[in-house]
């Protein structure tokens, strides 16, 4: 399986390190028809069709066609290349419009149309949930890294405005915030084995506990 580091390793997120070109090697010099972009979106359909225990950079670069070293132009280590396929992953979360006006779910939807943030907020569950059931190895990667990239601050900034919504305050706020988080994070592992109507119940437990506060 792999790991954040490796024992006593020491090591930054891809997203907090500028890259500059290795001394001596030219922009012109790298293997021609890569770009980091086509390299994470391969890694991605790899994880998915091989899981996360399987994958190198080797069987990678095979699958593109070229050296594992010709990876290395691009990325420093494995681990950032799963940092962002971790973050290119949770760009498939359609993050809904939460300015509260406007229902959170679509006429036939198959459910009922719901407005506000608790609306709001069961559908950025069900999103989550579902990519994590698209990507299985999305709910190991997030343990395992700082998670900071572009898509996973917008998963954030939009649960945060949730949050807002709700006029909670102060220790309460952030004991909801952090409720609501452990659950997202926490159906990872099982998301495959837990049916969707036992999720949306707990859903609405956790929401139900949530306006509770809300109105006390």
């Amino acid at each position: 399986m792999v790991t954040a580091a490796d024992p006593g390793e020491t090591r930054t997120s891809v997203w907090l390190v500028a890259r500059p070109t290795p001394p001596g090697r030219r922009r012109t010099e790298a293997p021609s028809g890569l770009d980091r972009e086509r390299i994470t979106a391969a890694t991605v359909r790899l994880l998915d069709a091989e899981g996360l225990a399987r994958f190198s950079m080797r069987r990678l670069a095979a699958g593109l066609g070229v050296t594992a070293m010709s990876l290395y132009w691009y990325v420093d280590t494995k681990h950032d290349l799963l940092e962002l396929a971790l973050d290119r992953a949770l760009g498939d979360l359609s993050l809904v419009d939460l300015s509260l006006r406007e229902p959170a779910l679509p006429a036939g939807s198959g459910g009922p149309t719901e407005t506000g943030w608790p609306g709001g907020l069961k559908c950025l569950a069900r999103e989550y949930r579902r990519v994590l059931a698209d990507h299985p190895w999305v709910a190991p990667l997030s343990a395992a890294y700082p998670n900071i990239g572009p898509h996973a601050r917008a998963f954030d900034a939009a649960l945060q405005r949730l949050m807002d919504a709700t006029g909670l305050v102060g220790a309460t706020r952030t004991g909801a915030h952090l409720a609501v988080r452990q659950f997202l994070h926490g159906c990872g592992g099982a998301v495959r084995r837990t049916p969707e109507g036992d999720f949306c119940l707990a859903l609405d437990v956790l929401i139900a506990g949530i306006e509770a506060k809300a109105t006390a």
